[in-house]
């Protein structure tokens, strides 16, 4: 089965090609989600037969999530192509990402929350997992807004 992972949530966007879990090819774009993902997703439909697309839809950039969703979403229905999501947590480590202004989204046990962070937290980038065994996916695959509305 063949699988790609798109984190979409922070620059670069990431896309990892899955072959029976295991990543096969990984691949760092530069630029805005809306520009870059299409041009990265014909070539990959060239040269693999997609089983299933993941894709981050939470917490991060929203234009970057609604993009990648609808994006995908599309490519998912036209080439019958099972597709999930999963939060950006699963690939930074639980490590606090960036929000609005200076306040970052927070997983904590009570949840998602938004605040500003100590002078002291270390932030762990993004990284594409060698692997999709242990990661939490979800058929749910709208996009989660932890932000209240103002």
């Amino acid at each position: 089965m063949t699988e790609v992972l798109v984190i979409s949530i922070s620059n670069p966007l990431l896309l990892g090609v899955y072959e029976d879990k295991k990543l096969i090819k990984e691949l760092e774009i530069e630029g805005m989600t809306s520009d870059v993902l299409p041009v990265t997703f014909e070539k990959i439909i060239k040269e693999y037969e997609i089983n299933r697309i993941s894709y981050v839809n939470t917490p991060g950039s929203y234009m970057a999530i609604k993009v990648a969703y609808v994006f995908l979403k599309t490519l998912a229905i036209t080439k019958n192509i099972e597709f999930r999501a999963c939060s950006g947590f699963e690939f930074n480590e639980n490590s606090p990402i960036k929000a609005l202004g200076k306040k970052y989204f927070i997983n904590s046990n009570e949840g998602i929350k938004v605040d500003f962070l100590d002078k002291d937290t270390k932030i762990a980038d993004f990284k594409l997992p060698k692997q999709l065994e242990n990661i939490i996916f979800s058929e749910e695959t709208l996009p989660i807004y932890n932000l209240p509305a103002v």
